[in-house]
């Protein structure tokens, strides 16, 4: 009865659906709020690494209420926030208190990765002031790598040849 009148006012779900969605009433028993998805690490990473003046409110706030039940996450956001900044103004001047800071985190993952940019700092150092970079190149290589992939190895040299150009042209076109 209930489907009926629901599906004449348009919805095309299923008349069990119906009946689950009404089961908890019919037994006196308080309607579920809905329960929002928990983000996946990778919306995570993603939220943290976009400027705060890029976030729309509803990323904000899902960020704001993860810093409140997780204050490492809001540590390591500050942290890459203030590594952005250093990319940002190209001035390597703060790194190796920025590196102190990782290390004095006390989180594995970012004590092993001052220990890596330790180990190449002046690279690091490099990479931040100037603004040359290989990108293009590694872009190319990669595009390359995909190929082959894609053809499992299988295309010769004029054949890899001929797609990779043809990537190139796309990237051209479409920044």
């Amino acid at each position: 009865m209930l489907h009926q009148e629901i599906a004449a006012k348009g919805y095309s779900g299923h008349d069990q659906r119906v009946k689950m969605a009404i089961a908890p009433l019919r037994r006196g028993l308080p309607i579920d709020t809905p329960r929002e998805r928990p983000p996946s690490p990778r919306e995570v990473a993603r939220w943290i690494t976009t400027a705060p003046s890029r976030r729309n409110l509803h990323t904000a706030e899902a960020l704001r209420r993860l810093f409140e039940h997780c204050p490492e996450l809001a540590r390591t956001h500050d942290l890459v926030r203030q590594f952005a900044a250093m990319l940002d103004t190209r001035d390597a001047a703060p790194l190796p208190d920025w590196l102190d800071q990782l290390t004095a985190a006390r989180l594995p993952a970012l004590s092993s990765l001052a220990k890596a940019i330790r180990e190449d700092q002046p690279a690091v150092v490099q990479g931040i002031t100037t603004p040359f970079n290989s990108g293009v190149n590694e872009g190319r290589i990669t595009d390359l790598k995909l190929q082959k992939r894609i053809t499992a190895g299988r295309a010769g040299v004029p054949r890899l040849r001929h797609r990779v150009i043809l990537m190139a042209l796309r990237r051209r076109r479409y920044p």
